[in-house]
C-alpha cells in the first residue's frame, strides 16, 4: 500500500470514494447542499488544507483530508472492499503526523454519535477521545472526538 499526498487532479477520486461507502453513505447532490463540492475541495487543497490517497497498484482505495487552520479532520473514508486492511490506519496517521509538524496540540473530528458504527469503534481504537456531541448546526447530533499532541 502506497500513501501520497493528494493533487488537484485527485478532487473527482475522493468524490468517487466518498460516495462509495456504505455506512454514512451520503450522496454528490447532499454533499453539496454542505458547501463540498469538486471547486470548494480544490480550493481547499490549494489553502490551508491537505489530502492523502491511499493506493493499491496504483488503485485509489481510501482518502483522509485535513484543515490546519479548524485544526480538524475533514474526513476519511476507504471503499468498503478495502476496509480492515490498514488503510485507514495509514490515512490518519499521515493526517496526524502532519498536524503536529505545524506544531498543533490538539485536533478533532466529528463522526456518527452511535457508538456501533465502524467509524466510532475506528477512532477509540486509534486512541481518539469522545468528548460530546454536537447540539446544533450542520453537525447536530454527531459526536466530537479530540486528540492530543504526543
Amino acid at each position: 500500500m502506497n500513501i501520497r499526498m493528494a493533487q488537484p487532479d485527485d478532487v473527482e477520486t475522493l468524490f468517487e470514494i466518498r460516495t462509495s461507502v456504505i455506512e454514512n453513505y451520503q450522496s454528490r447532490e447532499e454533499i453539496a447542499e454542505l458547501g463540498i463540492t469538486p471547486e470548494s475541495v480544490a480550493k481547499m487543497l490549494e489553502t490551508d488544507c491537505c489530502a492523502w490517497i491511499a493506493e493499491i497498484d496504483d488503485r485509489a482505495i481510501g482518502f483522509s483530508i485535513a484543515n490546519a487552520t479548524e485544526k480538524t479532520m475533514v474526513g476519511m473514508f476507504v471503499l468498503p472492499a478495502f476496509e480492515g486492511q490498514g488503510a485507514g490506519r495509514a490515512l490518519m496517521q499521515a493526517a496526524e503526523t502532519w498536524f503536529w509538524s505545524k506544531k498543533i496540540e490538539e485536533i478533532w473530528l466529528l463522526t456518527g454519535n452511535d457508538p456501533s458504527l465502524k467509524a466510532y469503534g475506528f477512532y477509540l481504537h486509534l486512541n481518539w477521545i469522545p468528548v460530546g456531541v454536537e447540539s446544533d448546526g450542520d453537525f447536530k447530533g454527531e459526536m466530537k472526538f479530540i486528540k492530543k499532541r504526543p
